[in-house]
């Protein structure tokens, strides 16, 4: 390889990687807001993905053009290219480059699962502007985890020490959120996009499950798995706010009667019997009835006045 090639190749790698790392700071922005530590990591990771791939990308369409432009046959020219065999260098680079491509994407892609994995409230403080704060310390006794009951299309949350049912799940900022997660049907996802987790809900198990919020705000969560017919309906909001806030919304909702909870499956199903719309001969699932609660909630995520 002559010099000449060298120098090609770097000036080609000094214009494709600032052009990849931007694409991959740009690649922040295609997520929403992150409202979890474990965000933090997984878009940390994405833009690691999207900075790798963009170079690639980059460097084979980059030979793909070039060799359009500048290695085409002469016109009327139908011989067979120059009889070229074997080039030991090239296949050892072709080889080294993807091997170490893919231990490299592993060895990151496990450090981050890792750490979500082990993900405390009172780790990884410093790791951006959203966490900078001091996290709340964990008490020596630790909380019962909120029950969280996934059904056919509705999900209803339980705070089992302050003996409130609802279907809106509220939790603590900057506090370890941990959750038990149950299926009373089939198989559901707990899924919120701002938090970058999610869980398949199985039936007939108990699966814990913990992260960290880290935004006060309103979020959304969503079934992942497509689970029946009115699957898109079971949402719900998740209200993460300040401890003391928690705290308050607890004390005070316990002293609220029961009463029916958000269900907008059962209620789009109730208007398809009254309107006759359901197909004669046509199994469809009913879906279950609204849970009694302590609240209910909103039925979607408040839009601010501008």
């Amino acid at each position: 390889m002559n010099i000449r090639v060298l120098l090609r190749l770097a000036a080609l790698t000094g214009i494709m990687a600032p052009i990849s790392i931007w694409i991959g700071q740009l690649s922040y922005s295609w997520m929403p807001e992150p409202a979890s530590a474990e965000a933090l990591l997984v878009d940390n990771l994405f833009s690691f993905l999207t900075t790798l791939g963009t170079f690639i990308f980059l460097g084979v369409a980059g030979t793909l053009l070039y060799s359009v432009l500048f290695q085409r046959a002469d016109k009327y020219d139908e011989g067979d290219g120059p009889p070229i065999e074997g080039n030991l260098t090239l296949e050892i680079v072709w080889t080294a480059i993807p091997l170490v491509l893919v231990i490299w994407i592993a060895g990151y892609s496990y450090k981050i699962y890792d750490e979500m994995g082990i993900l405390g409230p009172m780790e990884h403080m410093h790791r951006g502007e959203a966490i900078a704060a001091p996290l709340t310390a964990q008490t020596s006794t630790e909380p019962e985890p909120i029950e969280v009951h996934a059904r056919q299309w509705v999900w209803e949350f339980y705070y089992p020490e302050a003996g409130v049912a609802s279907t809106e799940l509220h939790l603590p900022n900057n506090t370890r959120a941990k959750l038990a997660l149950t299926s009373e049907d089939v198989l559901h996802g707990f899924f919120v996009p701002a938090f970058r987790v999610k869980q398949d809900v199985i039936p007939g198990r108990s699966i814990d499950f913990e992260f960290t919020p880290i935004r006060e705000g309103v979020y959304r969560l969503r079934d992942s798995q497509y689970s029946g017919t009115y699957f898109a309906a079971m949402q719900a909001n998740v209200v993460v706010e300040s401890p003391e806030a928690y705290q308050q919304w607890l004390r005070d909702t316990a002293a609220l009667p029961p009463q029916p909870g958000l269900n907008p499956s059962y209620t789009e199903y109730k208007v398809k019997v009254e309107n006759r719309e359901n197909r004669p001969g046509w199994k469809t699932v009913t879906p279950a009835p609204a849970p009694l609660v302590n609240f209910p909630g909103s039925p979607e995520i408040p839009v601010p006045k501008p």
